[in-house]
């Protein structure tokens, strides 16, 4: 013989939420652009859905990409007053700006990496330095000046990590012609750049800004 109970088995769907969370989840649910949402499609086809989705992801991806790759010009790094008027001025000095041969370093080949992952990562980095901005850490030469140890410390301290890479995409061991250096440079980059005993930024700091106050820097005269 079978009871019957007026209780709810707390498992059924009808069973009324249990806790805070249960009664904000079935608010959120009951709303009508979430119900719609949730709803499976009646008149239109999974393949309909299918290729929709398909394009709606060409369509997100082409935007990411544009947005990101307009963030990567150096037209965009200069926008701020702080980066123009400060480290941009100093590179335009520089080899790497002007040179013999035509070839331009901008900012995004010295502090961005090319591969994908490798570039996200340092965007995602870069993100936060945005905050430098907007409460004005640098707003002024005198401020720039201040951090500008900081800054440097952070920087080559990020290149060292990995391995000079935005550096080597431009100058690597195999395309270098030791006979066509001064013979310093040419026994430097033999004693410590083909043995992998040091990567490129620790000798070559300063080489398209001016370095801070270097005292105290190891290895540094």
């Amino acid at each position: 013989m079978s009871s019957s109970t007026d209780e709810t088995d707390p498992r059924s769907p009808e069973a009324p939420p249990r806790g805070w969370l249960g009664r904000r989840w079935t608010w959120f649910r009951s709303l009508p652009l979430i119900r719609t949402a949730l709803s499976p499609a009646r008149t239109l086809s999974l393949a309909f859905l299918t290729l929709g989705g398909f394009f709606c992801g060409i369509l997100f991806w082409g935007g990411f990409n544009t947005a990101l790759e307009y963030t990567n010009r150096p037209e965009f790094c200069v926008g701020c007053h702080e980066m123009r008027t400060n480290v941009f001025e100093e590179l335009r000095g520089t080899i790497h700006h002007v040179n013999r041969s035509g070839v331009r370093a901008g900012c995004p080949d010295c502090h961005v990496p090319h591969e994908w992952t490798n570039k996200i990562a340092r965007k995602m980095q870069a993100s936060m330095e945005v905050w430098g901005h907007i409460f004005g850490t640098i707003s002024t030469r005198e401020l720039f000046l201040e951090h500008r140890r900081t800054m440097a410390e952070r920087e080559w301290a990020r290149m060292e990590a990995n391995d000079s890479l935005e550096c080597r995409n431009c100058h690597t061991i195999e395309a270098m012609d030791l006979t066509k250096q001064n013979p310093r440079a040419a026994e430097a980059h033999e004693r410590f750049l083909f043995t992998g005993e040091r990567t490129c930024i620790q000798c070559h700091r300063g080489i398209a800004h001016r370095l801070p106050d270097m005292r105290g820097v190891p290895g540094w005269q």
